[in-house]
């Protein structure tokens, strides 16, 4: 089950696709989808979370907690819908893209893959662009 809520204004598009294509990532990788919960929040909301979870006081555009059980996928995701603006911008994308790389990516970590050193970010980049390209929506 793919759950969506939002601590800001933003009210996301095309959730059934969203779902089916995150389902489809997941079965992809060899997992089962358990329950993800995709929480869009502002800068600040993200901040507060990150300087009380993680002890980091940046701000940054997704924060996961990984709730997987073996091959059974589940976590919460924190977007900060402010940070997908400011990145799609800098990066040059349109922001349903910035924002579906950010949704895929949180993904990825829980299906195993890291993004520590140069060789993971790649690796991490290469399958969240494979995934990209299939969408549908």
């Amino acid at each position: 089950m793919i759950i969506y809520n939002s601590e800001n204004e933003f009210v996301l598009e095309n959730k059934n696709q969203l779902a089916k294509w995150i389902e489809f990532t997941i079965h992809q990788e060899g997992k089962e989808l358990g329950e993800l919960n995709y929480i869009f929040c502002t800068d600040d909301y993200l901040l507060d979370i990150n300087i009380k979870q993680l002890k980091h006081n940046t701000l940054t555009d997704i924060i996961s907690f990984d709730y997987s059980i073996g091959d059974i996928i589940s976590g919460d995701i924190f977007i900060s819908t402010e940070r997908v603006v400011d990145n799609s911008s800098l990066f040059n994308n349109k922001f349903n893209d910035e924002l579906n790389r950010v949704m895929i990516h949180g993904v990825l970590h829980y299906c195993g893959y890291k993004d520590k050193n140069e060789v993971e970010k790649k690796l991490m980049r290469s399958k969240e662009d494979y995934y990209l390209s299939l969408r549908t929506f």
